[in-house]
């Protein structure tokens, strides 16, 4: 396993929508690996392929409504249903230092494909859910700062997640 270098704002490959995932073989297995890693060294919360410079639809997070915080790992993924509404502070790894105000929904479910390319669906609320939005954004080439509602000052912070 290796730490891989988290792309930031203003790098082109963070705009760019990532392809499907038709191979589950060794070197997705490095992938995964590899992000696993980077995310639990990060601090955040979610990590997407394209944040490491990988155009695939792979996303990590951690799942921190179980005990203990569960990693799951979710390749070609899709959010198939989500309920309520909520206006939260958000942050990402790729945009380091900038909070805001998205709106986000209460409960989603997500549809993907593990490491071996098994189906199944997983649900989660709150940040679970907050971050199954965040991350498969990603893969579409967008940021959260398309949505942020308002910006935060940092330094007034009173809770808030980095993705």
């Amino acid at each position: 396993m290796a730490l891989r270098k988290i792309l930031t704002e203003g790098d082109e490959q963070l705009l760019k929508h990532s392809r499907k995932v038709e191979k589950f073989d060794d070197r997705l297995h490095t992938l995964i690996d590899d992000m696993r890693e980077t995310l639990e060294n990060s601090g955040g919360v979610g990590l997407a392929a394209p944040q490491v410079g990988i155009l695939r639809r792979v996303v990590v997070l951690l799942d921190v409504n179980k005990e203990p915080e569960e990693m799951v790992e979710l390749v070609n993924p899709e959010v198939i249903e989500q309920k309520g509404s909520e206006r939260v502070v958000e942050g990402c790894l790729s945009v380091p230092g900038v909070y805001g105000y998205v709106t986000r929904p209460t409960w989603a479910k997500i549809r993907a494909q593990d490491r071996f390319g098994n189906w199944f669906e997983r649900e989660g609320e709150g940040i679970v859910a907050q971050c199954f939005c965040h991350e498969t954004e990603h893969l579409d080439g967008h940021l959260f700062t398309e949505k942020v509602e308002e910006y935060i000052d940092p330094e007034n912070m009173q809770g808030g997640d980095e993705e």
